[in-house]
């Protein structure tokens, strides 16, 4: 039988063990539905009890546009070299340590500037699973490479090719490029970043089938469990 989203967030909901914060990452290329999956997680475990769950994208490690003027990569935004992949593995640890009853502080990021946002991203003590999506997750090369190994699981969004780029050209003409200004990003650079994840999915835990997120029940799943405790 193919995976449903009721088995996706029963898979999630196994991660934590023993007390222990587990950290979830999603892959998948520009477009692939990472950030609706990663919500529709977050909003499906948490349910209508204490919130136990956080997202935090990978997103808020864009190098600010100043930034990448400076290096000369403003027409390259969203390739490997345009993030702080270092930082972000940074956080990862630090939210693996979890720091004594201390909320950790991630950046976010703001679309309609295309600029990351400092602190935006609250990940209280009482998280106990932690749910971060990004391009680069299964990257293996520079600071990416340290990623990772900081994630319990890895799962790997892969719609199909004419439904991704639907999706990516209807996202930026919503934020405001034209029709073909759209087109010709999405199948431009986002292309080419594209292709690098789609050579890292072997290394994810498990690829989402397409039909498992749009099939979800619109109910509401009820109150957190008590499990991961």
């Amino acid at each position: 039988m193919p995976l449903t989203f009721e088995d996706l967030l029963a898979r999630a909901r196994r991660l934590p063990q023993s007390g222990r914060r587990a950290i979830l990452g999603i892959a998948g290329g520009p477009g692939a539905g990472k950030s609706t999956l990663a919500e529709e997680l977050v909003r499906g475990l948490n349910g209508t009890g204490e919130p136990w769950v956080a997202h935090v994208p990978m997103d808020g490690f864009h190098l600010a546009d100043a930034e990448l003027d400076r290096l000369g990569r403003r027409d390259r935004k969203g390739a490997p070299d345009t993030f702080d992949a270092a930082g972000y593995a940074a956080l990862l640890d630090r939210l693996r340590a979890e720091p004594d009853g201390e909320t950790v502080y991630a950046p976010g990021f703001e679309r309609v500037l295309e600029q990351p946002v400092a602190g935006a991203v609250p990940v209280p003590p009482t998280a106990r699973l932690v749910v971060t999506e990004g391009n680069y997750l299964l990257l293996e090369t520079g600071a990416w490479a340290r990623v990772r190994s900081r994630l319990d699981e890895v799962w790997f969004c892969g719609p199909p090719e004419p439904e991704r780029i639907r999706r990516l050209v209807a996202r930026h003409e919503c934020f405001g490029k034209s029709p073909a200004d759209a087109a010709a990003w999405a199948l431009g650079p986002d292309q080419l970043n594209a292709d690098l994840v789609a050579a890292t999915r072997h290394r994810a835990d498990l690829v989402v089938p397409e039909g498992a997120v749009r099939a979800r029940p619109p109910a509401s799943r009820g109150p957190a469990p008590s499990a991961p405790s």
